[in-house]
């Protein structure tokens, strides 16, 4: 019985150790907890002066550079491809022979229609002969002078079959890529991709531009276009088409020509800057980062710092000038707004300035 009670005793007494050692614990945990917390009570961001500074109105766009002509070539007819002409990689002009097919069954049928089309021929002036004299009816003219007539057709169109057994290049260009070889059977229906034809001789540069530099554009107008590949380099373009309506994004497409040098440098496919010149005199204007503002610039608000704490300010924006953007109204020289973290602000949270 001694026994039980002093093993009930010790167990007791370890239990309430264990629970004055978890009090203390915690209280220590909550205090080490409340200091963290004073501690990023503010929150960390970054800021920019607000500043009146002479800007050019002169801007950039990236984009995609595009052939000016490209095509898969397919087929429209059956037949063995007995002869390729052309390979990757080679300039071709319109109306170059690129493959030849087989046509030894095209020629027979050829040679057969030509053979019934003579012979309607010699019908019809018989007929005509005859029936001056009244040997035949005008019925039978008629009639002999029908089949003169599908027999022309048929003949004219097993001369063009002929023609059909060589593959002609449509359009100026370099063969991009060869789908056949000799001995490929291409099919009419449904049609076998034959080459692939890019003409690059000149090019195009899409990109988009907002609604203040669009104002500025028009149609005709010349571009200096640059490349990453070619820092050395300058291209000539000209602007040959401008959205008359904005993107989903509330931009405006401008599509730019440009004509590649003697040596074809410029590829479909390269990444391409277009160099717009404002023809406007640089202007003294108020403008802030563009990353200033809560969300995106249409909102018109961004955060203000002002004595270590974050205001919530509404002000008017205007041109967007690459990564700044005008400021009409609502901010003056010198003021700070911050430019980055704002993602965890509200109106009048304290915060800390980091470089």
């Amino acid at each position: 019985m001694k026994r039980i009670i002093t093993t009930s005793v010790t167990i007791i007494a370890s239990l309430a150790l264990i629970g004055f050692i978890l009090t203390k614990n915690k209280q220590e945990n909550e205090e080490k907890i409340a200091i963290v917390a004073e501690k990023n009570a503010s929150v960390s961001v970054k800021v920019a002066t607000v500043k009146t500074e002479e800007i050019s109105l002169d801007f950039a766009a990236n984009g995609l550079i595009e052939p000016i002509q490209e095509l898969t070539l397919t087929s429209e007819k059956t037949g063995k491809v007995v002869q390729i002409l052309a390979k990757e990689g080679d300039y071709v002009t319109k109306g170059q022979t690129l493959a030849v097919l087989r046509g030894d069954a095209i020629n027979v049928n050829a040679q057969a229609a030509e053979a019934v089309y003579q012979n309607a021929k010699a019908d019809y002036s018989r007929f005509e002969s005859a029936f001056q004299t009244g040997g035949v009816t005008k019925q039978q003219l008629d009639q002999a002078r029908v089949a003169l007539s599908n027999a022309e057709a048929n003949y004219k169109q097993a001369k063009i079959n002929i023609g059909d057994t060589r593959i002609k290049a449509p359009i100026n260009g370099f063969i991009n890529k060869k789908y056949i070889e000799p001995g490929t059977i291409i099919m009419a229906m449904p049609a076998t991709s034959l080459f692939d034809i890019v003409n690059v001789s000149k090019l195009k540069l899409n990109v988009t531009v907002n609604e203040n530099q669009v104002a500025n554009l028009k149609v005709g107008n010349n571009i200096s276009i640059t490349t990453n590949v070619y820092p050395d380099k300058e291209f000539t373009g000209k602007i040959t088409f401008i959205a008359a309506k904005a993107d989903t994004s509330l931009n405006f497409p401008v599509e730019i020509e440009i004509n590649n040098n003697n040596n074809n440098d410029l590829k479909a496919g390269m990444y391409g800057t277009a160099q717009f010149k404002s023809t406007q005199q640089q202007q003294m204007m108020t403008v802030i980062p563009r990353t200033a503002f809560v969300g995106s610039v249409s909102s018109n608000e961004v955060f203000v710092a002002e004595n270590g704490i974050a205001k919530l300010k509404k002000v008017t924006a205007g041109r967007i000038l690459g990564d700044q953007v005008e400021i009409l109204g609502g901010l003056s020289d010198g003021e700070t707004v911050i430019t980055t973290g704002q993602i965890n602000l509200q109106d009048g949270n304290s915060i800390e300035i980091i470089k």
